[in-house]
């Protein structure tokens, strides 16, 4: 017997419009430290422009022209740019079960899946919610960061030299402080702190912009001592408990899934009540038939 999943909680429209207000707004007057970093490492007023309407991914960005800075080569900044935007990808696979848009919005949407609006949307309880928080999120956010890389690069002449004010970390900080909450097994923790260590270990020795390509062997580095058995017990035991946090959470954000799988449960669970009822004559025919093996 089915039975109807109960009804994911509700949460107001103005407390998600108000939260996705409050991560737009943050993050998006962040741009001005963009503008000015990118217009001091010798990039156009246009360039700067075109790289905040067109890419839109606030970490890339900052990559990209930090290397340029660095005198370091066009390709592999764009390279180590690139590497740093394919995270927006599998956020994308996420949000795409999340959203559910029509077909024709996707590609309009997918300008918009970036690490602010994947967090807010995640944190929503129901389908209606999801798409408030992202679109009012990546909105917010899509016209702070642009007003604000125009102002960014147009005052960069009168604030000197940029490097004193130390504006090019304003961007490194801000993706940090979104990176940290996500790193909850010791296994990322791990593949984390090594990336740093060959990030900071090769930047004296390498060009500018390929430091950040060798940090990406960290993933793969501790995969291969994990899969020997070389991270430890208790470090695989905490990632087990990690991981299996990780369904709760997700159904919050996916009532959808959540009573689907509910209602499986119960589906299983009433299979086995109604042959629960039929055990105990099969029980008895069992017994009887060990009772005449036992008198032969």
């Amino acid at each position: 017997m089915r039975t109807t999943p109960p009804e994911p909680p509700s949460k107001p429209d103005s407390a998600v419009v108000r939260d996705a207000l409050g991560v737009g707004i943050a993050v998006g007057l962040s741009g001005f430290a963009f503008g000015v970093t990118s217009a001091g490492a010798g990039l156009t007023l246009l360039q700067t422009c075109a790289l905040s309407l067109l890419v839109f991914t606030g970490a890339s960005q900052f990559a990209l022209v930090g290397a340029i800075a660095a005198g370091g080569n066009p390709l592999a900044a764009a390279a180590g740019a690139f590497f740093l935007g394919v995270r927006n990808a599998f956020y994308g696979l996420r949000l795409s079960q999340l959203l559910a848009l029509p077909r024709f919005v996707r590609p309009f949407a997918a300008h918009w899946v970036i690490d602010e609006t994947t967090a807010v949307s995640l944190a929503q309880p129901t389908r209606r919610a999801v798409r408030i928080g992202f679109t009012v999120t990546g909105l917010t956010l899509y016209v702070l960061w642009n007003l604000t890389t125009l102002a960014g690069a147009l005052g960069a002449e009168a604030l000197g030299d940029t490097d004193a004010w130390g504006l090019d970390a304003a961007g490194p900080a801000v993706f940090l402080a979104l990176l940290a909450p996500m790193l909850r097994t010791t296994t990322e923790r791990v593949v984390a702190g090594l990336a740093v260590v060959l990030g900071l270990g090769f930047l004296p020795v390498l060009p500018a912009g390929v430091p950040v390509l060798v940090a990406a062997f960290a993933a793969p580095a501790v995969l291969w001592l994990q899969g020997r058995g070389l991270l430890g017990r208790r470090a695989q035991e905490n990632d087990v408990a990690a991981r299996a946090a990780v369904p709760a959470a997700s159904a919050e954000a996916d009532p959808a899934g959540r009573g689907a799988a509910e209602a499986d449960r119960t589906e299983r669970g009433s299979d086995a009540s109604g042959r629960g009822e039929s055990g105990p004559g099969e029980t008895g025919r069992g017994e009887s038939g060990r009772t005449k093996g036992d008198d032969r």
